[in-house]
């Protein structure tokens, strides 16, 4: 499975400066894991503020491996200071707008755009605006909230039982769209969304917790 962590310093304790080294820190750990996907999601910074922490987080990422740096929300900033990508909210543009201004920014590296969804039609949708994999969330649960959306709801986006495509048996080389599952997931949920078709798992608290990062990605890979 396909792994994306979700950060969140705030999480961390200590002053703002020992949060941003904790949070510095365990990019590193989930780069040098073998994380595939990192979006720097610190909502409450400024651009100013944001576009020098994308920075750090940055050099760490192409400092340690393969993973690959999104930005939460800010498709200038990813564009700015040179991100892999953006992760668009339900509030941002269509991820064709957010292509476009890629090209016109004159990205020439390619600008994955991965899109925020909370049901099976919000993932269809996200597929026909050309985004490149869509989080569905919350499968399970949320913090202060509820219950979640469901496995079905899962299967549903994934399209786990549609029938063949037959573009595909006669030589058509695109490839389904990949869908993450987001919110309450661990390792035996993880199995569990697997066999539902996700093509990965997403969380924040599953990478943030202080567990042996190397250890936990091991166990999803496993699945």
């Amino acid at each position: 499975m396909l792994i994306y962590y979700i950060t969140d310093r705030r999480q961390f304790a200590g002053t703002d400066a020992e949060r941003r080294a904790a949070l510095l820190r365990t990019i590193r750990a989930a780069a040098v894991a073998g994380v595939d996907y990192i979006q720097l999601r610190e909502k409450d910074l400024g651009g100013r503020e944001l576009e020098g922490l994308a920075k750090e987080a940055l050099k760490v990422v192409r400092s340690e491996g393969g993973a690959r740096l999104l930005m939460n929300h800010r498709t200038d900033v990813a564009l700015a200071v040179g991100a892999d990508g953006v992760h668009l909210t339900g509030n941002d543009v269509a991820a064709s707008e957010a292509r476009a201004m890629a090209a016109t920014a004159g990205r020439s590296a390619p600008f994955l755009i991965a899109a925020s969804c909370h049901s099976a039609r919000e993932v269809r949708l996200a597929e026909s605006h050309g985004a490149d994999f869509a989080v569905l969330a919350p499968v399970f649960e949320k913090v202060n909230v509820s219950g979640g959306i469901g496995l079905e709801e899962l299967r549903r986006a994934t399209q786990k039982d549609r029938t063949p495509d037959m573009r595909v048996e006669a030589g058509d080389t695109r490839r389904s769209f990949a869908v993450f599952a987001l919110g309450g997931v661990d390792v035996k949920r993880a199995a569990m969304c697997a066999a539902m078709g996700a093509a990965g798992i997403a969380g924040i608290r599953l990478f943030q917790q202080g567990g042996d990062l190397g250890e936990l990605v091991k166990a999803i890979r496993g699945i």
